[in-house]
């Protein structure tokens, strides 16, 4: 009898232990997770590379970024490399390290910089190619204008104006992949022209950097080789187009000879109204760099972006955003460039 009674206390003490045991498990609280701190615009820092200051639209490029980023309560660190690739470089590792949220971008070599994507992207940090496209590199995305249309408005103009004759081509940096793209889409439009026999590209040469004295020396190349038998010109920008158009003048050919240029420069407009231009392609930098800034700061709080299309860079399918470039000439320059305050009528019309 006692042997049982000491056998039912013992069973009555292991489940009054497991009860309790249960009991305080069942109370116990899991302690909160940390909550993550959420980045808010105010809090992120830009890093902004430029490759040059050396053309009038680069200096808007890096006023309308720094207002955009100004009202958005963004902080912006801009460096410019004058084209100088080493310099770039050296410029963008150090914003890496100083802790930017997110770079942007405006490579000089689309080749070279993409040692700087990986750099970024180890460091945490998304990169945004502005305006020219790195290659060969994972960008999280590419925002410009169609570089391709670009050259296809700039051909279809010329052949209205020029079905047949003789062609001077004065490409861009032969280290800008836009350059590449701008071409792609003047031969697109030129190659059943040529292929009929209608119109023959006389001389076709990239310009260094971009450099108009290296587009003027390759113009008057063009002029001397083919005695002067020149019937249009397409340039790659208007500075390269400007550099055209001097050395037209010396064989008093400027204005006789029609000549596309892209930028909307207010020298490039200038020539429009003078004459001595007859197109320019507008690329409002107001839409690209507001919208890069919208964008840059999604990259750094890390939400969706719904791109248009996506661009192989030789690496990767880059996520892109392309906005539609405009073809400017005499006839619209008041409801393009001057009615988006991109260039004063008194500037453009009382030089």
């Amino acid at each position: 009898m006692k042997k049982h009674l000491t056998l039912m206390l013992t069973c009555i003490m292991t489940i009054l232990l497991v009860a309790c045991s249960t009991e305080d498990k069942a109370t116990e609280v899991e302690p909160a997770p940390e909550a993550v701190e959420q980045k808010s615009p105010k809090d992120i820092k830009i890093g902004f590379s430029m490759d040059t200051l050396q053309e009038d639209r680069w200096f808007k490029d890096r006023d309308l970024f720094l207002k955009t980023a100004k009202a958005a309560g963004v902080e912006v660190e801009v460096t410019v490399a004058n084209g100088d690739d080493v310099k770039q470089i050296w410029q963008t590792e150090k914003m890496i390290s100083e802790g930017i949220d997110v770079l942007v971008v405006v490579p000089h070599n689309a080749e070279s910089m993409a040692a700087i994507v990986e750099r970024a992207h180890d460091a945490g940090i998304k990169v945004l190619s502005y305006d020219r496209l790195v290659r060969n590199a994972e960008v999280d995305l590419y925002l410009s204008y169609d570089n391709e249309q670009v050259g296809i408005l700039q051909a279809t103009a010329m052949t209205e104006m020029v079905p047949k004759g003789n062609y001077v081509y004065l490409g861009g940096a032969d280290t800008d992949y836009n350059a590449h793209l701008m071409k792609q889409g003047v031969f697109k439009v030129l190659k059943p022209y040529i292929e009929k026999g209608d119109i023959t590209v006389v001389f076709d040469q990239w310009t260094k950097d971009w450099i108009p004295d290296v587009a003027k020396k390759n113009m008057e190349t063009a002029l001397e080789v083919n005695h002067q038998k020149i019937n249009a010109v397409i340039a790659g920008n208007d500075a390269t187009a400007g550099a055209a158009i001097e050395a037209l003048e010396a064989y008093n050919l400027a204005g006789s000879i029609p000549v596309a240029g892209q930028d909307a420069d207010l020298a490039g407009v200038q020539r429009i109204v003078a004459g001595t231009q007859n197109l320019t392609m507008y690329k409002s930098i107001n839409d690209l760099s507001e919208r890069a800034v919208e964008l840059a700061i999604k990259l750094a709080l890390g939400e969706d972006i719904q791109e248009d299309r996506t661009i192989n860079n030789g690496k990767i399918n880059v996520p892109s955003i392309l906005l539609p470039p405009v073809p400017v000439d005499q006839t619209n320059i008041r409801e393009t460039v001057i009615a988006d305050g991109f260039h004063q009528e008194d500037d453009v019309y009382n030089q």
